[in-house]
């Protein structure tokens, strides 16, 4: 995440600083305004980047990995770091499974409250919210087959 604020940075800065920048001096400093200019156009640059760099620091992450979202997948969210913001991307059979986003209590009877949402694509992307996030299968016997995450997101 790091080394793409630091390519959106080098990115930015030559297109939002510099080439603006040697645009506008030549034709300003005559004037005796260039160097107020080239100060805005920098301070532009810096809040454009800025920008980018929260946007880019937002990660994706295949559920299951390889094998996505599949029986004994409960496992899968131990070791990683999720954020508010990050994305789950539930890939799968959509005739043999559905993603439905539950509450802690759902999650752990493996029946999902009334008024849960149901994802049924097979390719849902789901963005986490600060917290836990519980995600189970509703197809019969599934979620009592590990067909189930409980995901933390700081």
């Amino acid at each position: 995440m790091a080394l793409t604020c630091i390519f959106n940075l080098y990115k930015q800065c030559l297109v939002f600083i510099l080439l603006p920048v040697t645009a506008v001096e030549s034709d300003r400093m005559s004037q005796g305004r260039g160097s107020a200019m080239g100060a805005a156009a920098a301070v532009l640059g810096l809040l454009f980047f800025m920008l980018s760099c929260e946007v880019a620091q937002a990660a994706t992450y295949n559920v299951g990995g390889a094998g996505g979202w599949t029986f004994n997948v409960v496992g899968w969210p131990k070791g990683k770091r999720f954020k508010a913001g990050d994305t789950l991307v539930f890939n799968y059979n959509p005739q043999a499974h559905n993603v439905v986003v539950v509450n802690n209590a759902g999650y752990n009877s493996c029946n999902a409250p009334p008024g849960s949402k149901v994802y049924s694509s097979g390719k849902d992307q789901i963005k986490l919210r600060k917290g836990q996030n519980f995600f189970i299968c509703s197809f019969p016997g599934h979620c009592q087959s590990a067909m189930k995450i409980a995901v933390v997101a700081a």
